[in-house]
């Protein structure tokens, strides 16, 4: 004879079955329903190529090779709407490097690369990330700044990101401004900046990219500063 157990257990998984399938379906509805879908994109169909100018305060273009960049992998080619890099030069003191990455399309899946990630894949040891204030006039920039050494040379790097409307300083704080913009029904935009130059002299180093950091907002046209600046 079968136990009397036995008999409860088929409509018990099934009432079981029923109740994750109406959570699951439910889930769904309310992830489909809080899909964003509105873009944000301030730099829009323009290039960065045109919007960045080729004399940055007494800096001049040189070159558009020689800088670090994210491995190049299907990641990397689907994460970035536009990549920008740039060395220029005064003529007298180190060059100053510059990369401009920007993705149209921030969903949270996938991230603008920070340096912490592509330098250490490119072989160099880096330093603790430390806060950095850029004065622009009334107006205080917060941004990142480490160094990175390889073969005795150190790189000195200051970078901030712009998701949306917010200018995030670490990992954390790019992930919720993606949300907080995402529950809004709005799909941000992102610009990662990163300015570095090589030098010995670490005083030196920061003085520079200070200079030319201000004098890159500076040379951008007052309207088109929020692709670089919330």
């Amino acid at each position: 004879m079968k136990p009397v157990a036995d008999s409860f257990s088929a409509p018990e998984v099934d009432r079981r079955k029923l109740l994750l399938g109406l959570l699951f379906g439910s889930a769904a509805a309310i992830a489909a329903w809080r899909q964003p879908t509105k873009r944000l994109d301030y730099l829009g169909p323009e290039k960065l190529d045109d919007l960045i100018p080729k004399a940055v305060g007494p800096w001049k273009f040189v070159a558009a090779s020689g800088l670090v960049i994210p491995p190049e992998d299907q990641l990397s080619r689907t994460l970035y709407s536009q990549l920008l890099t740039r060395v220029y030069s005064d003529g007298e003191n180190s060059p100053v490097m510059l990369l401009i990455a920007q993705s149209a399309g921030q969903t949270g899946i996938l991230q603008v690369h920070r340096p912490e990630t592509c330098y250490p894949a490119s072989g160099f040891q880096i330093s603790p990330v430390t806060l950095h204030d850029v004065h622009l006039g009334s107006a205080t920039l917060q941004t990142n700044m480490l160094s990175a050494t390889n073969e005795g040379s150190t790189e000195h790097i200051i970078y901030w990101t712009r998701v949306g409307n917010q200018v995030p300083t670490t990992w954390r704080q790019q992930k919720l401004a993606v949300a907080e913009d995402n529950l809004r029904g709005i799909i941000p935009d992102a610009v990662l900046v990163r300015i570095s130059t090589v030098n010995s002299d670490a005083a030196a180093a920061h003085q520079t990219l200070d200079a030319f950091a201000k004098s890159l907002i500076g040379s951008v046209p007052a309207a088109r500063r929020s692709v670089l600046i919330a």
